[in-house]
């Protein structure tokens, strides 16, 4: 009798503390993530709607380690290139190109604003259980933060693992009509993130013999993404021009 008795009384007061444990200690939590979260947020640097203020621009150098094959500069305003002035030196036969944005354009990153997208949809859920809110039960935090690290997921594949486009998508998008001059027709171009990387791919391209399968075919070497930091781009990577051919039949 005497054991049922302390035996409840444990219930009770477990029952207790884990009440306080969901009214006091989860708020406290989920706060330090959503100021944590509000943080890296502000890392993209967009444009907020009705802020009036401008957007800081960052510049990047361009160059290849050990190489002159590639030398300019980049300007990257928020999840936009606003600015790309590019000396190339083609491998094959050393031609010198030179081409920049036309002044009336601007190519979207759209990696960096799906990104920062997941991120504010996680302070949102967050901030939807305020101070006020009284959870129930343990399963319904879990249950929130299954929903919070689902939106922090998807920000980080977007920039660790960059949407694999093809030559004829790249050949058709809009980035071939950002340049003055216009690029050759052998050249493609595309600017990407990786990680925390600012990334610029170059494709010569040449045509098969008619023997040859009819299809485009990527040759030489490959680059590896790895999972890394997040939330951030310091530096500019430039992927090695004369690595990244491609093939393209007739």
């Amino acid at each position: 009798m005497a054991a049922a008795m302390a035996s409840a009384a444990e219930r009770a007061v477990l029952e207790e503390e884990f009440k306080w444990l969901l009214q006091e200690e989860v708020h406290a939590v989920l706060k330090q993530l959503q100021d944590i979260l509000k943080e890296a947020s502000h890392r993209f640097t967009l444009p907020v709607s009705g802020s009036g203020g401008a957007v800081k621009q960052e510049n990047f150098v361009l160059s290849t380690a050990g190489t002159d094959q590639v030398k300019g500069v980049l300007t990257l305003q928020g999840d936009a290139l606003c600015q790309a002035d590019i000396n190339l030196k083609m491998p094959r036969n050393n031609q010198l190109l030179h081409f920049a944005f036309r002044e009336d354009k601007q190519w979207k990153l759209q990696q960096i604003q799906d990104a920062r997208n997941h991120v504010n949809q996680a302070i949102y859920l967050l901030m939807n259980r305020d101070v006020n809110y009284q959870f129930k039960t343990g399963l319904e935090v879990l249950k929130l933060m299954d929903a919070v690290m689902l939106q922090l997921s998807r920000a980080r594949n977007r920039l660790t693992t960059p949407a694999t486009l093809t030559l004829p998508e790249i050949a058709s998008s809009g980035l071939t009509k950002m340049f003055t001059p216009a690029l050759p027709a052998d050249i493609l171009v595309n600017f990407y993130i990786n990680l925390n990387k600012l990334c610029l791919t170059v494709y010569q391209l040449h045509v098969l013999q008619p023997s040859t399968t009819k299809n485009f075919k990527p040759a030489g070497g490959s680059i590896l993404h790895n999972p890394g930091a997040m939330f951030s781009v310091k530096d500019l990577r430039l992927q090695n021009p004369g690595a990244d051919r491609a093939q393209i039949a007739t």
